[in-house]
């Protein structure tokens, strides 16, 4: 077969980031509770804008921290562009009961060595298990791979819902989608290749800090929450 008789394959690029750090849940689980985020960082977003694609669709969920997390990128020199598209699909898992439990005392009562807060198909109380945030995850990856097929798409989401799109990308094994980090303000790219009859993925970048190569700025990671110990000041 000549090069000329291939199906044409159709690349779309997915750009995803995590929101910026919350700072305001108390050390407490949020999942979808809608909390602010620290956008204070500017070194961060600077950085962050600098490997993003300027001409992309831009998507966030229906989360203020998300939409919080694109201004700053948009504020740090990013042209801003004409519309984010706002879905909510894109939120992270409803955690019902346990929103609003301390997040240190629940993992700890969990099994030793736990990626997540539960099984995959066990559902918070009054919530969603993390297969239903994969599921609808899947869905609107498959109807925006769909309806911008080709294009780069940048979307600002959340820890779990970017390992959700992992597990996609790993062949449908979402248990595998929890075994990666996924820090505040990282970028992970995973690429979505179409060609008549078939379709695969590619994972060029995952949790990519591109801050860490800024001398203003020490730390690997945008701790969050009861992560964060204040300064020990000398007397």
């Amino acid at each position: 077969m000549s090069n000329t008789d291939k199906p044409a394959v159709v690349t779309t690029r997915w750009w995803w980031v995590r929101h910026a750090p919350v700072r305001n849940d108390g050390g407490n689980i949020y999942g979808q509770t809608d909390l602010a985020c620290d956008t204070s960082d500017r070194c961060v977003f600077e950085a962050v804008a600098k490997i993003l694609p300027r001409n992309a669709v831009w998507f966030a969920s229906n989360l203020m921290r998300t939409h919080q997390t694109a201004a700053a990128i948009w504020a740090s020199g990013f042209p801003k562009p004409a519309a984010m598209t706002q879905e909510a699909a894109l939120a992270e898992q409803h955690l019902g009961q346990w929103q609003g439990m301390n997040r240190a005392a629940f993992v700890a009562s969990r099994p030793v060595g736990s990626h997540w807060f539960a099984d995959i198909d066990e559902p918070a109380p009054g919530g969603e298990s993390f297969m239903d945030l994969y599921n609808r995850v899947c869905g609107v990856i498959d109807r925006i791979n769909l309806e911008q097929a080709g294009a780069d798409v940048i979307a600002v989401a959340h820890g779990g819902t970017i390992k959700a799109a992992i597990g996609l990308a790993l062949g449908g094994q979402p248990d595998k989608g929890l075994a990666f980090d996924i820090d505040n303000c990282s970028v992970t790219r995973l690429d979505h290749f179409a060609s008549p009859g078939r379709a695969n993925w590619r994972l060029p970048m995952v949790n990519q800090q591109p801050w860490i190569a800024d001398s203003r700025h020490d730390a690997m990671h945008q701790p969050a929450g009861p992560e964060v110990v204040p300064e020990t000041k000398l007397a």
